[in-house]
């Protein structure tokens, strides 16, 4: 007796190999880079973590409705579906190589399949640089073809990667998929239990699931949990097409529906559904146009901080361009013989949502970001790309609530597709670290850079997460951490260990970081010149971060993974 073959086969419950072939054509699953291959993370068993021989990512060829296909999934059952150095780029090259191949003209679908909590805090830097060069393929990608993201469930998409998911050209989830940038947990450590109750699992599923963010236009497709139905659900994104506008490109969309919202007044997941409606069939609201700049700011300048101190400095007299936000700040002058937009995240004490008041990248501000650039790409179609100088000092995104169901993680992509579409154009695009660069802040202010500087100083610093959650998410003390960062460098706070990973192009040292004299003024000035004509002259793509001498050593296995892929792929 034959048994029979269920009616409906849960897609949720397959593991990511299985996940793959689900998705290819019958009979062509072919994995790049697995197991046998034996490629773990070299940064783990230091930390008497055992490691996973693919480090928890499947990379599938094979075939899409006859097509040439890639589909990468993450296991989110080894470290919750953490991004680190080996995972981080298995996914980048995968869809470097896909670029490559669509470039070439041989026609090739990527599909992205996220169970993942974001960046692996045990190896913190070198899963933000993944995520940054992951970010900057699908940028690239989707100007030959869709890149098709989906969100089935178990972990979900939360961290640096929900950021990649604003990115797709069509994102399907199942409603028990979840997307957010900031995980529960991390919100009740940083914003209070009142702010976020983690253990609450209805407001959560009214946050960030699956069905709320199809109803509220952050996903494209709601599917059950059926791999019949999301097999389906893939093979109908690529017919379509790439659309005409991404979700990341509908900068005046969304800042229309944003402006729409008064911080002050009760909002839940039902409210919001009501408001931008998607369930009853409704699409978005007409925008109201506003360019940066004709739009109101105010004239206060609020508190002082490093971002604020270094625009001015570096822009001395010259006329602002007006954002619309006290939070950012933005400028064109000259450096030597390029016209240059300055651009920086400033404290607003009077900031409307009070997460974002301590110059976090909140909502607002990353939408406001994306339409400064913007702006900028639009204005030098025809002429002469200007350098974009991105200056960093940023203490985190903003957590809260609200900034989750109002689709935080998108506002990043908003910002971080932006700095990278502008790269890709011809505008030199450098990131000049004067303070902090933390998690989705930095991923969207700095990192789509092509070159980044950085003052040599104790303030300077680039992570994931502050100490005390990082602590609290790994089950450390604070103490033990620090112990760790001695052996593996990505997990430590400092600028200098951050510049052993070879993204930094230079540390300037000997400079006021807080009160700058007009020679060290001067002297960041001459650096920024001589590294934005390094930037105009070279790569467009991210590819520089992993030829420098530094890179050799201290993301070495980021470069073994691309050589070896490489020479698998077809």
């Amino acid at each position: 007796m034959t048994a029979k073959m269920p009616l409906k086969t849960s897609f949720v419950e397959l593991r990511a190999r299985d996940r793959a072939a689900a998705i290819l054509d019958p009979g062509t699953f072919r994995e790049i880079l697995g197991p046998f291959d034996r490629l773990e993370s070299p940064h783990l068993a230091l930390q008497n973590i055992v490691p996973q021989s693919d480090d928890g990512v499947v990379v599938a060829r094979g075939l899409i409705a006859g097509e040439s296909a890639v589909v990468i999934v993450i296991e989110g059952a080894f470290q919750g579906g953490g991004i680190g150095e080996v995972s981080g780029a298995k996914i980048a090259g995968a869809l470097e190589l896909a670029l490559r191949d669509n470039e070439n003209g041989r026609r090739t679908r990527p599909v992205l399949i996220f169970d993942t909590g974001g960046v692996r805090l045990q190896e913190a830097n070198y899963g933000l640089l993944a995520i940054a060069e992951i970010g900057s393929a699908i940028v690239a990608l989707r100007r030959h073809i869709p890149v098709v993201g989906v969100i089935p469930g178990m972990v979900g998409c939360f961290g640096g990667m929900s950021i990649v998911a604003g990115l797709c050209s069509t994102l399907i989830m199942t409603r028990e998929g979840r997307l957010g940038l900031n995980g529960p947990e991390v919100i009740e450590q940083e914003a209070g239990i009142r702010e976020f109750d983690a253990s609450d699992r209805q407001l959560i599923w009214n946050t960030v699931g699956g069905a709320q963010r199809y109803a509220t236009g952050f996903a494209d497709v709601l599917v059950e949990d059926d791999v019949t139905a999301i097999t389906g659900a893939v093979q109908e994104a690529f017919r379509r097409g790439v659309p005409v506008e991404h979700r990341s490109e509908q900068v005046e969309r969304y800042r229309s529906r944003l402006a729409g919202i008064d911080p002050n007044k009760p909002l839940d997941g039902s409210m919001l559904r009501e408001r931008w409606g998607r369930e009853r069939g409704e699409g978005f609201e007409e925008p109201v146009k506003s360019q940066s700049g004709q739009e109101g700011q105010t004239n206060d300048k609020g508190p002082v901080s490093r971002g604020r101190v270094w625009l001015e400095a570096l822009c001395g007299g010259s006329r602002p361009v007006t954002t619309g936000l006290s939070s950012v700040l933005c400028a064109d002058t000259t450096v030597g013989d390029e016209r240059v937009r300055f651009i920086s995240v400033k404290p607003d004490p009077d900031n409307r949502f009070p997460r974002a008041r301590h110059g976090e990248v909140g909502l607002d501000e990353g939408w406001a970001l994306a339409r400064v650039v913007r702006d900028a790409i639009d204005e030098d179609v025809d002429g002469k790309r200007r350098a974009i100088v991105a200056i960093v000092d940023v203490p985190s995104q903003a957590y809260g609530y609200r900034e989750e169901l109002l689709g935080i993680h998108q506002a990043c992509a908003a910002a971080m597709d932006a700095y990278a579409t502008a790269r890709l154009a011809g505008h030199p695009v450098v990131a000049l670290i004067v303070g902090k660069a933390i998690s989705g802040a930095f991923l969207a202010h700095g990192l789509q850079a092509n070159r980044i500087l950085a003052l040599d100083d104790p303030g300077v610093q680039v992570q994931v997460m502050s100490k005390k959650s990082a602590a609290t998410v790994t089950r450390r003390s604070i103490a033990e951490l620090e112990e760790m960062a001695k052996k593996v460098p990505g997990i430590a706070y400092d600028i200098r260990s951050f510049a052993s990973l070879g993204a930094v192009d230079e540390l300037i040292d000997g400079v006021d970081a807080d009160t700058p004299g007009v020679k060290e003024i001067q002297r960041v000035l001459d650096t920024l010149s001589t590294t934005i004509a390094a930037a105009r002259s070279g790569p467009r793509d991210l590819s520089n971060r992993l030829t420098s001498v530094e890179a050799r050593t201290g993301r070495s296995a980021s470069i073994q993974v691309r050589e070896r892929m490489r020479e698998q792929w077809n």
